[in-house]
């Protein structure tokens, strides 16, 4: 299992940037795929992005391609989330995800282990 926990949420206006960041305290030394993932108020868990164990692979939702980056230092345990052009429809909880054994999927059916979230509200 691996525990995380988010950081760097906040209000931002439309068109600024922001970066999130996951701290995991794993308790296996299995390797993990870690992803974000983010909801807003009336509306479905929608994947953001995904990154694998090497962090040679990433892989993004539609809605964030070409404005969010997503990396990965094992050495210190922690996944970030750079967030570009934000627009108002990217407010949401967002949460960090692991999945041990994972290649950084999609689904969030597929993960192990939660964060609590974190608010991103960007204003237009």
């Amino acid at each position: 299992q691996v525990q995380l926990v988010e950081s760097g949420g906040g209000l931002v206006q439309a068109g600024g940037s922001l970066r999130l960041s996951c701290a995991a305290s794993a308790r296996t030394f299995s390797p993990y795929s870690m992803g974000w993932f983010r909801q807003a108020p009336g509306k479905e868990r929608e994947f953001v992005a995904a990154i694998s164990w090497t962090g040679a692979t990433t892989n993004y939702g539609d809605a964030v391609k070409g404005r969010f980056t997503m990396s990965r230092d094992n050495a210190k345990n922690t996944a970030d989330l750079q967030m570009t052009s934000l627009k108002p429809e990217d407010t949401a909880v967002y949460y960090c995800a692991a999945d041990i054994y994972g290649l950084g999927s999609s689904l969030w059916e597929k993960y192990d282990s939660w964060g609590q979230g974190t608010q991103v509200t960007v204003s237009s």
